[in-house]
C-alpha cells in the first residue's frame, strides 16, 4: 500500500486544491473543516522541505480559486 500523502502532495504542488482535499478527507476522513487544515498544515511542510517544486511564489498559490 502506498503512501497517501505522495498522491495529495502531486496534487498540492500542481496546485490542485480540490483534488487534494478530496484525497484527503477519502484517506483520513474527518470534515472538510479537518481536510483543509491537514492541506494547510502539509502545504506549509512541503514549501520548507521542497520550495522549488512549486509552480507560484508562496503569495500567489491558489490566488483566484473559489469553492
Amino acid at each position: 500500500m502506498s503512501d497517501p500523502w505522495d498522491a495529495i502532495d502531486d496534487q498540492i504542488l500542481a496546485e490542485r486544491i480540490v483534488q487534494a482535499l478530496m484525497i484527503i478527507r477519502d484517506h483520513f476522513g474527518g470534515t472538510l473543516h479537518e481536510a483543509i487544515d491537514r492541506f494547510s498544515e502539509r502545504y506549509e511542510y512541503l514549501r520548507e522541505t521542497r520550495p522549488n517544486y512549486f509552480i507560484k511564489p508562496h503569495g500567489e498559490y491558489g490566488r483566484d480559486f473559489y469553492s
